[in-house]
């Protein structure tokens, strides 16, 4: 009886000190450069959170799988990493890691699937087939692994002579389960896993519309890796290389446009910038990236979504980026531990926006009191960013002029930058916030696609060309 009486005091006492320390902490940080939602807090904040909450229960491993295998880790961190990986769908396409990767080249088809009867009701205007691809890729950090992309023709004849163009349209997958792909949406139907955003703007219906093939990838990954640009990146490219293998005399020598808003911009701007490097033999096929809502700069993007009304979508990014740079998940405390490998872990970007009512300071969620100023984070800034990276295609970027939670500041910077490294680029200010610029950016961003696939050459807006 004397032992649960103190209970109550001992729990009191504990929110007690951890709410005069995030007191503490808030009078220091308003006169900082960084905002007050990206400053550090002090370490008995996490210290103490960590001793009232104890450690999840994920599973011991005799094994660590393919997918969850990460050198230089250690192996209880590896378990974890496991088990904040999304749950098998049921469909091998989706869920199954080939033993042989390692033997295969990027691009190479592993399997294939005709998904024209369930892609047809949900495309909403006539194909001719739709056609699920997996296909050998290389994640974020070198390693083999496999992605996933919907290669759908038209009924309609081609708007050019010779090979018909190709569109490949990045969505903003925006979510952490691999049932929320808009592959898997193709491939098995409608369902409440299905992303509000796979047919508005309606880029694929336009672009069928107009003859053009359309290539949709998941490109997240099977990790379903969000907001993490280069494994994105891979995932496009080689769904190019996968779509020109499968069916080489129709799509074999195409020309390529790009387009992707938000999220999915975040996979257009990997893929171009990783396009020289990565998949050269592609580079004079593409002709040009359309990218609006642009989450160019993730250190701004701290300030701008932390512990606001966005913070569910913000934590749902780190997650994601966890699942490609499992460091990541050596800074998660108790409580971060326990919701990454809870079944939040398939969420869909629904759920993740409306926990942006909880207003959860990342801070909160780390075992370190400085989380966003760590060495691990200024790594994942820089290698997201990938700065001295130039496109090897023309870009036409635009943003919501009036953004707060992706501010236009990182897309003009992300213009800038590539102006200085001497790429062929526009960008445009477009009114309103994020769900009003992407639809009164979107018809310009599609005239600029149709007339660089149609032949006309793109005019460089950066100064002093």
């Amino acid at each position: 009886m004397r032992s649960s009486r103190r209970h109550p005091s001992r729990r009191n006492s504990a929110a007690v000190f951890l709410l005069a320390c995030v007191v503490a902490a808030i009078a220091p940080s308003v006169a900082a450069a960084d905002p007050p939602n990206m400053m550090g807090i002090p370490q008995q904040v996490p210290d103490t959170i960590d001793r009232v909450v104890p450690a999840p229960p994920f599973p011991h491993l005799s094994t660590i799988p393919l997918r969850a295998q990460s050198p230089g880790l250690s192996w209880r961190t590896q378990e974890l990493h496991e088990a904040t990986l999304p749950t098998p769908t049921g469909d091998p396409m989706f869920d199954r890691w080939p033993s042989n990767l390692g033997s295969l080249q990027p691009g190479t088809v592993i399997a294939t699937r005709d998904v024209t009867a369930s892609a047809a009701p949900v495309v909403t205007v006539p194909i001719a087939s739709a056609t699920l691809i997996k296909f050998r890729s290389t994640d974020a950090v070198g390693k083999p692994s496999f992605g996933t992309t919907t290669l759908i023709t038209p009924t309609a004849s081609a708007p050019v002579r010779g090979p018909r163009p190709i569109v490949v349209n990045n969505l903003p997958i925006d979510s952490l389960g691999t049932a929320c792909n808009p592959g898997y949406t193709l491939a098995h139907g409608f369902s409440i896993a299905s992303g509000v955003t796979d047919l508005l703007p309606p880029t694929t219906q336009l672009a069928l519309a107009h003859g053009y093939g359309v290539l949709i990838p998941d490109h997240q990954g099977p990790r379903m890796a969000y907001a993490e640009p280069v494994v994105a990146g891979h995932i496009v490219l080689d769904s190019i290389r996968a779509a020109s293998n499968l069916k080489p005399k129709m799509f074999g020598q195409s020309a390529i446009a790009m387009s992707g808003y938000s999220g999915g911009s975040i996979a257009t701007a990997g893929a171009a910038k990783l396009l020289a490097g990565y998949a050269p033999e592609l580079a004079p096929r593409v002709v040009g990236a359309a990218l609006g809502g642009v989450p160019a700069d993730f250190r701004m993007l701290v300030g701008s979504m932390n512990a606001n009304l966005a913070t569910g979508l913000f934590h749902a990014a780190t997650f994601g980026i966890a699942r490609e740079r499992p460091e990541i998940l050596t800074m998660a405390n108790n409580p971060a531990q326990w919701i990454a490998s809870s079944p939040l872990k398939n969420v869909c970007v629904i759920p993740e926006a409306l926990a942006g009512a909880t207003f959860m300071p990342m801070q909160l969620m780390a075992n370190v009191g400085d989380p966003f100023h760590s060495p691990i984070a200024e790594h994942i800034y820089r290698v997201t960013k990938m700065s001295d990276t130039r496109s090897a295609v023309p870009l036409y970027i635009y943003n919501g002029a009036q953004e707060w939670w992706i501010p236009a500041a990182g897309a003009r910077n992300l213009f800038l930058e590539q102006c200085r490294l001497g790429a062929n680029a526009q960008y445009r200010d477009v009114v309103g916030e994020h769900v009003t610029a992407a639809v009164i950016g979107f018809p310009d961003a599609m005239s600029w696609l149709d007339a660089r696939l149609r032949g006309s050459p793109a005019r460089s807006g950066c100064p002093h060309r």
